[in-house]
Order: structure tokens, then sequence, then C-alpha cells
């Protein structure tokens, strides 16, 4: 077979597999190099907010519909009532958000319905186990309260292990491990 005056039978079958990955690695990183860094990026943000995706927020109202798809026309799956509960945004489409909740439920919400402030579930997994509070981020710190799963409580700081939080009548430290609202080792100043 010729083709541009080059004759691939003059080749041998091991001579092309070890050319063409040779080009491949050659070329590649000269051609990715080219590509700009904000398209790198866009597949991690929202392409209607240009906020982080995936990211947790929080239900602004106590009645919050979660559709099959994101318009009204879509069916409501399921309805939040519980105003504060944090969901994870994992899409995006104009004004809908794709989210999930700490069961795993998934569907869509209008974004106006949430909200930026961040809160936290205390470890949903487990049932029939109290978590502490403590005064400082440390367990040999002063217990100040015992939380049950489900909890929810407004975060304020996370420094990569330990998480303050707050809520009606607690307001202390919790191990961030023990919290459904923020990513392991996430930092929340």
């Amino acid at each position: 077979m010729r083709r541009f005056g080059v004759s691939f039978r003059s080749f041998s079958p091991s001579i092309l597999r070890l050319t063409i990955p040779l080009a491949v690695r050659l070329v590649l990183p000269l051609v990715l190099s080219f590509v700009p860094l904000s398209l790198a990026r866009a597949e991690q943000m929202g392409s209607a907010s240009g906020l982080p995706v995936p990211r947790y927020v929080s239900l602004k109202s106590d009645r919050v519909n979660l559709r099959e798809g994101p318009s009204k026309d879509h069916r409501t799956l399921w309805v939040f009532q519980r105003a504060g509960l944090p969901v994870e945004i994992t899409a995006e489409f104009e004004t809908w958000r794709k989210v999930r909740d700490s069961e795993g439920s998934e569907g869509w919400v209008l974004h106006s319905l949430l909200s930026g402030r961040r809160t936290a579930l205390v470890a949903p997994w487990k049932k029939g186990v109290d978590f502490t509070l403590y005064a400082k981020p440390n367990a040999n710190s002063a217990p100040i309260a015992r939380l049950q799963p489900n909890v929810i409580g407004g975060v304020r700081a996370c420094d990569g292990n330990w998480c303050r939080v707050a809520g009606e009548g607690f307001d202390g430290y919790i191990q961030q491990s023990n919290l459904w609202g923020v990513y392991p080792n996430e930092k929340i100043e």
C-alpha cells in the first residue's frame, strides 16, 4: 500500500507499534499546552453560576420540590420539608440545580430555593449513637453537648479535622468526619 510516496509494507509491524506511541507521547503534551487553563477548569465550574461543582448548599425553605428534570413541567419526586437541610449540587442547567441529599436521593431544584449558607447533618448514617460537641477542636477539651444523628448545625468553620457548628442551643466543635455537608479535609473560614 502506497500513500504519500511511502510504502507501509517497508515498515515492520513492530516498528509501527513503537513509532506511533512515541509520536503521541511527543506531540500530545505540545497540543495540550495550547489548551487554555480556563477550559481545563470549566469542567469543575458550574455552567450557569461559575461556582464549583460539586458543592454543598442548604435549602432556604421548609417546602422545596425535588423534580425529575430541570423544569416545572417535570414531575415532583420528593418534597423536602426542612429549611437549612444541606444538599450537594452535582450539576447545573440554567436556573436549575441537580442536588443530592444525605440519603442519596437526586433531582432538580430551582436555584432560588437554595442558599449558599453552609450547614451540615450530624452523622445521618449512624443511628442510636450520640456525638460529643467540644468546647475546643480537641477531644481532650470540655464536652459541651451531645448531638444525635440528623441534627442540623450551621457550619461556622472547619480546619480539615474539626468543624465549629452552631444551632438551637449549641455551639462547639465536632470531628469533621462525623458531618454530612462538608467534604473530607475541606477548610472553611
